[in-house]
């Protein structure tokens, strides 16, 4: 059997403050590539983890993505008492660690791959509960299962006390309260600079006790600009409106945290698109992956991203929406 899934940008969580008894949040929007392909066939014991690309792929992704699969199929095989062992073969990649939620995908990915090879027919928040994903944000949860726009809304306080990211939390993926198709018109150039990784591990547990919790002021204004304005937007398919509030959304919230901890060549490249004519920019998760949302100056743009990105590298790439989730096959 064989998955394909979606990358998706994680545009900002929303609350991390709580005054109003929850907290987390999160906006995104899913991306029709990259993408991750998995096979999965029955073993007589054991997890193993192949891919059919070896050369091509550094040694880091691939024992990040063994470690990742490995343990939510194991989790998934003793939630369910199976007694028989997988094989996974890993088609496609993209980066781990660079904001486009490669953890999240491939967990579901090994954990809906057994479900189905077992005549089950879980949900993505059943996986994601068991393989132990989305205790912070429902955006990856959600792309996997349904795609498109996706705002969550986050956390009870009674069931998550504390500020901590999807990878330090046990709490269940939270409740979708608006999804909507994303303009498939509209283009969406991917910059992913040769940088160090976006924040995972401790350092990211770190972070979000450190700076948590979040000025309620803030929080306020967040929620304003993504209710009165960016979320509108994305009903009307009004672009200029989008870029507009994803550009203000870069300032406030846990986002300006993110965007502070950054290389400063992240501020300097995302000036240079936005100056090519998007209409607007924004950094997905903790970085370093950027993006710029465009009708008609996607090619402009790609080639500010590569002069801007001449002395550290990194790749490009031209995409959009995709308003459906992972995909199975025999």
């Amino acid at each position: 059997m064989i998955i394909e899934t979606p990358s998706r940008l994680h545009v900002t969580l929303i609350d991390l403050n709580g005054a109003y008894g929850r907290i987390d949040g999160g906006v995104g929007i899913t991306l029709q590539k990259p993408k991750l392909q998995v096979r999965a066939e029955t073993l007589e014991s054991g997890i193993e983890v192949v891919f059919s690309e070896k050369e091509k792929l550094e040694s880091e992704l691939m024992d990040d993505y063994t470690i990742k699969i490995k343990k939510a199929a194991l989790k998934m095989v003793e939630h369910l008492k199976i007694n028989e062992g997988f094989t996974f073969t890993v088609d496609k990649t993209y980066p781990s660690h660079s904001g486009l939620g490669s953890g999240t995908q491939l967990s579901l990915a090994a954990g809906k791959l057994i479900s189905k090879m077992n005549d089950l027919d879980l949900t993505a928040s059943e996986i994601a509960s068991i393989v132990g994903r989305g205790g912070t944000s429902g955006i990856g949860v959600a792309a996997f299962d349904k795609g498109g726009f996706i705002v969550d809304g986050g956390h009870n306080k009674a069931e998550k006390p504390g500020f901590l990211p999807s990878s330090a939390s046990h709490a269940s993926p939270p409740p979708i309260i608006a999804r909507h198709d994303f303009p498939e018109d509209w283009k969406i150039v991917l910059v992913i600079p040769n940088v160090e990784p976006g924040a995972s591990g401790s350092k990211e547990v770190n972070i979000f006790q450190s700076n948590c919790p979040i000025p309620l002021g803030s929080v306020e204004k967040l929620t304003h600009v993504l209710l009165m304005k960016m979320l509108p937007a994305v009903v009307e398919a009004d672009l200029d409106s989008f870029g507009s509030a994803l550009n203000m959304v870069q300032d406030v919230g846990f986002k300006s945290i993110e965007h502070k901890l950054q290389n400063p060549r992240i501020k300097d490249i995302m000036n240079s698109l936005t100056e090519a004519g998007a209409a607007g920019v924004g950094m997905s998760s903790f970085g370093p992956t950027l993006y710029a949302v465009t009708d008609t100056y996607a090619t402009d743009i790609s080639r500010a991203a590569e002069e801007a990105m001449k002395d550290v590298g990194g790749k490009i790439i031209i995409t959009k929406a995709l308003n459906n989730g992972a995909t199975l096959g025999e």
